[in-house]
């Protein structure tokens, strides 16, 4: 069950602050707190949304439409359109990265590997 107290649900109704990268009516980026690489940012819808499936399942045309819309102008704003990844995780028990917080999020993480990235990537490959 969506618990909307979350982090992500509080920076999306504005009662968080967070460094903004990109915002329309449905989705919105911004800095994430611990980043892997020299450009990690989240993006995420304002609704919600628990997971991927749950957003694909249950998100309006307009609302994917919004969050893909904030997904290409936050690549573009931050000049990272030609060389990225983008991550999203799902559940306490996901076999790479656990989902931590329970608000559908996409990574979009690009640049230099910070420490913590390559330690994280060594856990993976043991």
């Amino acid at each position: 069950m969506y618990d909307k107290n979350n982090i992500f649900a509080k920076i999306a109704r504005g009662e968080i602050p967070t460094r903004v990268v990109y915002q329309n009516t449905h989705a919105m980026s911004f800095y994430d707190i611990e980043p892997m690489c020299d450009t990690h940012v989240l993006v995420i819808p304002r609704g919600e949304y628990e997971n991927a499936l749950d957003f694909a399942h249950r998100a309006s045309d307009a609302e994917k439409l919004g969050l893909i819309d904030c997904l290409a102008k936050t690549a573009d704003k931050l000049g990272v359109s030609a060389n990225y990844n983008i991550m999203a995780n799902a559940g306490l028990n996901a076999p790479m990265f656990k989902q931590s917080v329970f608000h559908f999020h996409l990574h979009l993480i690009a640049g230099t590997p910070k420490p913590i990235f390559e330690k994280m990537v060594h856990c993976l490959c043991k």
